[in-house]
């Protein structure tokens, strides 16, 4: 399996990372409503960073590692890809 690591941009321009094995299924997962619970309420979302990963388990890491940038960093991450 392929890990991805993912920034989507909401419609009220907001930030949300996650990981997924799919990152095509899951992105239309989050414009469905059937996503996150963070995303449900800001749809559409639109990918604005992806990133791949070894495993599951680098996945989680990155993420959290991303999540944990300030929305400025994680801007310039968007800019640099």
């Amino acid at each position: 399996m392929n890990w991805v690591c993912y920034l989507l941009r909401c419609a009220d321009d907001t930030l949300y990372c996650g990981i997924t094995n799919d990152l095509d299924k899951r992105i239309a997962a989050h414009n469905a409503g059937e996503g996150a619970k963070y995303t449900r309420s800001r749809i559409p979302v639109e990918l604005v960073f992806s990133e791949a990963c070894e495993d599951r388990s680098s996945a989680s890491k990155r993420e959290m590692q991303i999540k944990k940038l300030s929305r400025a960093a994680k801007l310039i991450l968007i800019q640099k890809s």
